[in-house]
């Protein structure tokens, strides 16, 4: 019998949920990861508890993994050399969204194009020293000709965890020695009993060929630890909220009012406050994946196709006095590091959410039989490599038959005119006024009872399929990505829940 008929019994013997077709002696071998030494401990403790095995170089040969995570990024050699069996944890070229002054550009890019009334979801601004006549014409206006104190925000481009931030309101405090950009800072934020925060939401790009973005229910709020006030800005504590700055101030551990001690909160906990508010929460949440979307589509013309990667990233979003969310960084390689106990009860189900979002199969555990095996072993760098791919790591013969057909899946009606289904709930339980008891998916995504075309799935774990969220921005995504088409149909999706004609529909 040749190695291909092998294959083919064995994948048919898989589909069928029958036993696999193995000797006794032939145990299919567990999943492997590799993780750098100072790679996330949490992530290790997770893959471990799932049954996975550490990467050994000594002892396995160079391909035997199934899953490279690193918290840098991979070179174009180790894209092109990945197998069917592997994935990575990064696509190449996000590097364009997540180090600030490329956002900037990019964002600015996208605003002369598609106009500032769709891209509105970034402050104001400018790379120095290269815009610092910009600037500074900005800075004048803003003061001359409105009588107004403008405050800014400084940040170098390459540096996290708050490192390097220093807020202004006098050109003379604006000192750097390095690439940095200026910002208008957002002065009128949304506070929590006086205590300024801003959202960390995890968001998931599983492909940018097509583009398929998940967002995770649960998050962090992150609080600055000391009462927001204009007449103190060099105190970081009370204007900054990177946990790495507050976790060393002198009220972290302080009982601080409906913050508690500590500076996070759950995203749960965030939506129970919301419920007491007067706020449109569905448009709110819709505007904040609009951010998702809008960031997204400035880079994904661009990233090259790089089967069997997933790419995880941190959208820092602030929620200013009007309930507008604004945009202010995206993270790449956020920590996964617990340093309290929203951290343990966001960032562990996170992880192995994010793994299962990765689709591996038991087929995975045939890596080395396929390494002997040249026909079953193709390199993913062309069409046919991606569909070899795409068939060995799905889990169903339906799964497999949708793929082929993915350009005729009907995951929604083109217009947005009934709620959510296949998110968990009966449809007498599901409201578009929900009471903060229920578990519900606060970011809408408007799914159709039509779910024939389970491809990309609309749920895993709790990550939330947000893009593609209709039939047209499922076409508009299937070659060449269509940016003008999904942005309609972003501001068309926007504009029901801005109306509240969702609000009136019956879930039936």
């Amino acid at each position: 019998m040749s190695c291909t008929i092998s294959y083919k019994t064995v994948w048919n013997k898989h589909l069928n949920n029958k036993k696999k077709l193995l000797s006794p002696t032939e145990d299919l071998l567990a999943l492997v990861f590799r993780l750098p030494e100072r790679g996330p401990e949490l992530l290790r403790e997770v893959l471990l508890e799932r049954g996975w095995e550490d990467y050994e170089a000594g002892r396995r040969d160079r391909e035997d993994w199934n899953l490279y995570w690193r918290t840098t990024r991979f070179c174009n050699s180790e894209y092109q050399n990945l197998m069917p069996w592997q994935r990575l944890n990064h696509h190449p070229k996000t590097a364009e969204i997540t180090r600030k002054d490329c956002l900037a550009r990019n964002l600015t890019r996208m605003r002369a194009t598609f106009g500032a009334s769709v891209y509105n979801f970034s402050p104001t601004t400018f790379i120095l020293p290269n815009n610092y006549i910009r600037f500074l014409a900005e800075y004048n206006k803003l003061r001359v000709s409105k009588g107004l104190s403008a405050y800014w925000i400084c940040k170098p481009v390459d540096l996290s965890r708050g490192r390097g931030i220093f807020i202004f309101e006098d050109i003379k405090s604006l000192v750097y020695d390095c690439t940095v950009i200026v910002q208008r800072y957002i002065s009128n934020p949304l506070l929590i009993s006086g205590y300024k925060f801003d959202l960390r939401i995890y968001v998931c790009v599983k492909s940018f060929n097509p583009l398929t973005v998940y967002v995770h229910q649960e998050g962090l709020v992150r609080f600055a630890t000391e009462k927001y006030r204009l007449s103190s800005l060099r105190n970081l504590y009370a204007h900054l909220t990177n946990t790495s700055i507050n976790k060393f101030g002198p009220f972290y551990k302080t009982e601080k009012e409906s913050v508690g001690q500590g500076c996070k909160w759950t995203m749960s906990k965030f939506r129970h406050f919301l419920y007491g508010q007067d706020v449109n929460e569905l448009l709110l949440w819709q505007r904040i994946n609009n951010i998702v979307t809008l960031t997204l589509l400035t880079i994904a013309p661009s990233v090259p196709p790089s089967p069997n990667c997933v790419e995880l990233f941190g959208f820092d979003i602030l929620i200013d006095g009007r309930f507008k969310p604004w945009l202010l960084e995206v993270n790449y390689s956020p920590a996964l590091t617990l340093d309290c106990q929203a951290d343990i009860a966001v960032k562990k189900g996170l992880v192995s959410d994010l793994i299962d979002l990765m689709n591996y199969t038991w087929v995975d555990g045939l890596r080395e039989r396929a390494q002997m095996r040249p026909t079953l072993a193709p390199r993913l760098t062309d069409n046919r490599s991606r569909h070899v791919s795409e068939v060995t790591n799905h889990d169903d013969a339906e799964t497999r038959a949708q793929r082929e057909h993915l350009a005729e899946a009907d995951i929604s009606s083109s217009t947005p005119d009934i709620p959510p289904r296949g998110l968990g709930f009966k449809p007498s339980t599901v409201s578009w006024k929900l009471p903060h008891i229920h578990r519900y998916v606060v970011f809408s995504v408007v799914l159709c009872h039509k779910t024939r075309g389970h491809i990309p799935p609309a749920r895993v774990g709790d990550f939330i399929r947000t893009f593609p969220f209709n039939k047209a921005t499922l076409k508009a995504s299937q070659h060449t990505l269509d940016v003008r088409t999904v942005i309609q149909e972003v501001n068309k999706l926007t504009a029901h829940f801005s109306s509240g004609r969702l609000n009136k529909m019956n879930p039936e």
